[in-house]
């Protein structure tokens, strides 16, 4: 059954019927884009699903008890087109290997969904495969005799017949370069973040006066500009100085984090980096920050890992040093992280299945990828509510 979709006045018909298959380390997420594309294709043709209660494939990936694994596939995948969901991050999925029970890596995520893409055996009409998280995004760059993760891991996909890959906020978008024929989509999600903040920060004042960004590295500067140019204020940026002559846990240390910027004095401040690893540097930005006299910092990232625990996050919001952070649920979150008051979570399910419903009509994604008509609409909602409630508190 054909799913019309009109966007601007033209009709799109569906490439091929939509198959998704949502791996276990995406489970929960899943669940909810299931449920946003149910909903939207009802809108498109409600006479379309009478008997359609899930987009869902039923596929997974048994272990053997040595740690041998295989995909399997329940049903057929012919003609469909078929988007492949996993969040290779996702250390909360386990398995039993000689009688021990095995926290998953991200090869083993890796691994898996090239065993769905072969259990498919070419079968589907075209195949998408969905990695918020990159694969190997943190070694996108060869420094010296070391491999090159991501982009072999690119080419691995398109050699297995793979049409495209979507990813958020990667590490370094630059490593699509290793497959210049095959999709590459690499989506931001700046108005999330941002709408979560305002929505848990009503009293925020988003001008020059009183709000400013700061960039955490050079690295992280595109990202920063971005909020910085959307909400008319100034920015700052911090340069990390390294050791290179030494390698700690996989990385050169940093030895000092030297601020370039304007005065910060009684401005609430705004960092966004694309991930939030042990939180060591983020910590360190807080500290220094606030001892530069700003008000409140807004720590943002797509991906909040938090590898050595949150203590140290709690205690920075204790003592007043860091007020908020503000990440996706596009990677598994801790129990005790979402829990935590400081922590504000953005969901991206729907953003998801929209992208989703619009490669399966063939539609232009260029209104997925520019958010400055949403953001600009965010914040003259929040401009105009923080006016109401100000006359409110006058009368």
């Amino acid at each position: 059954m054909a799913f019309p979709l009109t966007v601007n006045g033209v009709k799109h018909i569906q490439a091929a019927p939509l198959g998704v298959i949502c791996m276990d380390s995406f489970k929960e997420q899943g669940k909810k884009v299931d449920e946003r594309l149910l909903k939207l294709y009802t809108q498109i043709d409600p006479e379309a699903l009478p008997n359609k209660e899930t987009f869902m494939i039923n596929a997974k990936c048994p272990r053997f008890q040595n740690g041998d694994a295989k995909g399997i596939i329940n049903e057929s995948v012919r003609g469909l087109d078929l988007y492949i969901v996993s969040d290779v991050g996702n250390y909360n999925c386990q398995y039993n290997m000689f009688g021990q029970t095995v926290p998953m890596s991200p090869d083993d995520h890796w691994a898996d969904i090239k065993r769905i893409i072969q259990a498919a055996s070419g079968k589907a009409y075209r195949i998408t495969v969905v990695m918020p998280n990159m694969y190997g995004a943190r070694q996108h760059r060869r420094a010296f005799r070391e491999s090159l993760d991501c982009a072999y891991a690119l080419q691995e996909l398109q050699a297995m017949g793979v049409d495209g890959v979507i990813t958020f906020d990667a590490h370094d978008p630059r490593v699509c370069n290793a497959i210049p024929l095959m999709g590459f989509d690499n989506l931001m999600p700046s108005y999330q973040i941002l709408k979560a903040l305002v929505e848990h920060q009503p009293d925020l004042k988003l001008d020059k006066e009183n709000f400013m960004v700061v960039s955490p590295d050079e690295g992280a500067i595109s990202r920063n500009v971005f909020y910085a140019s959307e909400l008319g204020v100034d920015m700052g940026m911090y340069y990390k100085r390294r050791d290179y002559s030494t390698i700690v846990d996989g990385h050169n240390p940093i030895v000092a984090h030297e601020f370039l910027g304007s005065d910060l004095q009684g401005k609430d401040v705004f960092v966004y980096d694309d991930m939030i690893a042990s939180g060591e540097s983020m910590l360190d930005l807080a500290y220094d920050l606030k001892s530069r006299g700003a008000r409140r910092l807004f720590a943002g990232c797509t991906y909040s890992l938090f590898t050595k625990g949150i203590e140290k996050f709690q205690k920075a919001y204790e003592e007043g040093v860091i007020s908020a952070v503000i990440s996706t649920n596009l990677t598994y979150l801790r129990p005790e992280l979402r829990m935590a008051p400081w922590f504000y979570e953005a969901d991206l399910t729907k953003y998801i299945a929209y992208f989703i419903a619009a490669m399966n009509h063939d539609v232009s994604v260029g209104q997925f990828l520019d958010p400055h008509k949403k953001i600009q609409k965010l914040l003259d909602e929040h401009r105009d509510s923080r006016k109401e409630t100000q006359l409110d508190l006058f009368d």
